[in-house]
């Protein structure tokens, strides 16, 4: 029996995406490109998710394109395998919950700019990050020359995108790509203890508020702060649910929880 190409498992409010070619470092096909679209688009539309988790089987997070049906191709864009990436991306940024990156492996090009579609990215001791769009010929199609100088500045991604060079998972987290590493076989139990910790969180105020992150980080920050403060008002003016006792006591208990003694 042929193994899917994405595993989706889903468990008590978490789902995990797996991109399941390890033997072509999970690179990304027409196939994939499909499997992924059809895994989110089960995802948007289940309720009981509250978190996704994205990740790759083997020792590699996503290597890029797979560059051999590349090659039998005249033109990407008019592609079955372009339309099919096309789509799976779309179905990952529809997501309104929080997507966490295990970057486990290489995470390159083409896997770059996938794990970019994450909102939080947590690495292992073993993950690195390339672009090689200029080293191959190829203009990024995925965000990636927008992206990136937004979150590690224009200097550091004209370097990696000039000279394609690794980007270790150390020097990435210095850079603040990505939010902390751990060895190789802490990085799933890391990624669903983070998960876990955002389960108890309000589900519509969760999605408001990556929704305004998001904008924030594309607009100017009069933009952003417009678009809070009408998502605010907003809210407290249809909400019916007040900050009583009961959830002042759920955010102190809590609180004290994480505080050493």
């Amino acid at each position: 029996m042929t193994k899917p190409v994405v595993i989706l498992e889903k468990s008590q409010g978490i789902a995990v995406v797996t991109l399941n070619r390890p033997h072509a470092m999970n690179a990304l096909n027409q196939e994939m490109g499909e499997a992924i679209r059809d895994a989110f688009g089960d995802l948007n539309s289940d309720n009981d998710i509250k978190v996704a988790i994205l990740t790759g089987a083997g020792r590699a997070f996503c290597g890029g394109l797979d560059l051999k049906e590349l090659a039998t191709m005249e033109s990407l864009a008019s592609s079955e395998m372009g339309t099919a990436l096309g789509e799976g991306f779309a179905r990952i940024i529809q997501f309104d919950r929080p997507i966490i990156g295990a970057i486990n492996g290489p995470a390159v090009t083409g896997g770059f700019e996938l794990a970019l579609f994450c909102d939080i990215l947590v690495a292992s001791s073993k993950a690195f990050f390339a672009d090689t769009h200029a080293r191959v010929g190829f203009i990024p199609g995925g965000g990636l020359s927008q992206k990136l100088p937004r979150i590690i500045g224009p200097s550091r991604a004209k370097e990696l995108a000039f000279t394609g060079n690794y980007l270790q998972a150390e020097q990435a987290e210095a850079w603040g790509l990505v939010n902390r590493v751990v060895p190789s076989g802490e990085l799933m139990d890391t990624c669903r203890s983070m998960a876990r910790d955002m389960l108890p969180a309000d589900p519509f105020v969760v999605k408001a508020y990556k929704r305004l992150i998001d904008l924030g980080f594309s607009t100017s920050l009069e933009e952003g702060l417009m678009a809070e403060r009408d998502a605010h008002l907003a809210y407290v003016k249809q909400s019916t649910q007040n900050f009583d006792d009961r959830h002042r006591k759920k955010v102190q208990t809590r609180g004290r929880t994480q505080i050493d003694p």
